[in-house]
């Protein structure tokens, strides 16, 4: 192998890739992706980055329907984006009828507070291609409305997830959906549940508590955090059985990549830090059962209630999901991301 993510693949370790916009996804393909990821963050990256691709489409949407609105405009700009994602992941759908091959493609992060509107609409994205996986916030009302996804035969990835708790309770959401799935006799071995877990921004929340606060670390004891959680609740989900796959996301450094590679969880990786990896002078290994250092452990523990919160099996209860930093901190950024894509629009329609 010349390059490190086919030398991944080849461990039998999946991984995929953190854009749904073409070009990047067809080459994430070419290495062994066996996935794409979007949410409306990365389409407003993906109209800045390249005009040439989106303002066309834009354009030609607002021609077609000059009477919709801004919203209307976006969302269809993103059911595109997903089509096209989905058709050139569909060969690796077919090829392993129907196992690898998703688009995982997110709803409004303004309906994260109503269970009706994320389920409506996921019921709209999902119907998109049949290779679609739903992006839905792990929060009390988010995880209730991927209960009732999953009890509609919907597959769903959970998202704005950084804690071993929250992880615990999509799987148990994911459990009680597929009873009510199997019960009115849906094929429920399609449906094909996953967990993200957005291990980057656990070191980011640790990161802005430290200065904060003036807490003061041993250097790079931080970016473990993320890694530490990841591992403990693979550790539980293979010991359990849970339903759900566990997903990696949110990469900051090197070590969100090599440190957790194995065959029974997922990487999804931003295009731009797997071509780092890529290069790297590190052979991937599978590393997901090596333990975390016991003294960065120890430290993480004295110093951060918000990594116990994210770390131990009972350090939240739902409730806290939504009030915790990180969760606040992403759906800002996600709902800031969607104004900008609104703006985008506005501009194509206001030139």
């Amino acid at each position: 192998m010349t390059n490190r993510m086919s030398q991944m693949t080849a461990l039998g370790a999946d991984w995929w890739n953190d854009s749904g916009v073409p070009a990047e996804l067809g080459e994430a393909v070419a290495l062994g992706a066996t996935g794409g990821t979007s949410n409306p963050v990365i389409v407003s990256q993906a109209v800045k980055a390249q005009p040439t691709l989106c303002h066309p489409i834009i354009d030609r949407l607002l021609a077609e329907n000059p009477a919709d609105t801004e919203d209307d405009i976006a969302w269809k700009l993103i059911h595109t984006l997903a089509i096209d994602a989905a058709s050139r992941l569909k060969p690796v759908f077919d090829a392993t009828r129907g196992v690898k091959g998703f688009l995982s493609a997110q709803v409004n992060p303004k309906y994260y507070p109503n269970q009706a509107l994320m389920v409506a609409q996921a019921t709209q994205l999902a119907a998109l291609a049949p290779n679609i996986a739903i992006k839905a916030p792990a929060t009390a009302v988010g995880i209730a409305a991927i209960e009732e996804m999953t009890a509609r035969g919907i597959r769903v990835n959970a998202t704005v997830s950084f804690a071993v708790p929250q992880a615990l309770a999509v799987s148990a959401a994911f459990e009680r959906g597929l009873k009510r799935a199997a019960a009115a006799g849906r094929d429920t071995d399609a449906i094909r549940p996953y967990i993200t877990l957005m291990i980057g921004r656990v070191d980011d929340q640790l990161k802005r508590v430290a200065e904060a606060e003036k807490i003061a670390t041993t250097p790079g004891a931080m970016d473990w955090a993320g890694i530490a959680v990841f591992k403990r609740a693979h550790q539980l989900f293979k010991s359990s059985g849970r339903p759900g796959t566990l997903l990696a996301a949110a990469y900051r450094h090197e070590g969100h990549w090599s440190q957790i590679i194995g065959r029974e969880v997922l990487q999804t990786v931003p295009y731009t830090w797997w071509t780092k990896f890529n290069a790297s002078a590190t052979e991937p290994r599978l590393t997901l059962e090596d333990p975390v250092d016991p003294a960065v452990l120890a430290e993480l523990r004295a110093k951060f209630p918000d990594f116990i919160r994210a770390h131990d099996e009972n350090g939240m209860n739902p409730a806290d999901f939504l009030t915790y930093g990180a969760t606040v901190h992403t759906l800002n950024q996600f709902l800031g991301g969607y104004d900008d894509l609104i703006k985008s629009v506005r501009a194509r329609m206001l030139p």
